[in-house]
């Protein structure tokens, strides 16, 4: 399934959804039983993957993608060229809103989102398909970004 807007070609493919596939195992989600895995290349193209991580207190947990975001920017990262969702559903798993707002910070709109399942590829997105006519760093005055 492609959907408006997908991206023409596609990042390695298989080191993301390696990478997605082996931290979604180690998933944290004793609640819900609905373990997702992220995985992330920056613009180095490095590979960078989260999982989520259920609280018993709900809404403190972290989405897949946070934590893909996050070991990004611990690594050295600043940008992602291409972001792949896992998760074994009937239907493709899309990053929720905040995590496209997250995503969208360090992504610009023809960024793709791939979503998968076990078996492979459901979906393939651009941020802009998942997040139209979005809020970013470059509405903000220069000087307050990275607190030049």
């Amino acid at each position: 399934m492609t959907a408006p807007g997908a991206p023409a070609q596609s990042p390695d493919l298989d080191a993301l959804f390696a990478a997605a596939s082996a931290v979604r195992a180690r998933a944290h989600a004793p609640y819900s039983g609905f373990s997702v895995g992220a995985a992330l290349i920056d613009e180095a193209g490095r590979v960078h993957a989260g999982c989520n991580v259920e609280n018993a207190a709900y809404p403190v947990g972290t989405c897949a993608e946070a934590g893909a975001v996050a070991a990004m920017i611990a690594g050295g990262g600043r940008r992602i060229r291409a972001i792949l969702i896992l998760a074994d559903s009937p239907a493709p798993v899309t990053p929720c809103g905040a995590c496209r707002q997250r995503i969208r910070e360090f992504a610009g709109p023809d960024t793709p989102i791939l979503a998968a399942g076990p078996e492979g590829i459901r979906a393939r997105f651009t941020l802009e398909a998942l997040l139209p006519a979005s809020f970013g760093p470059e509405h903000l005055p220069e000087h307050s970004i990275d607190g030049e």
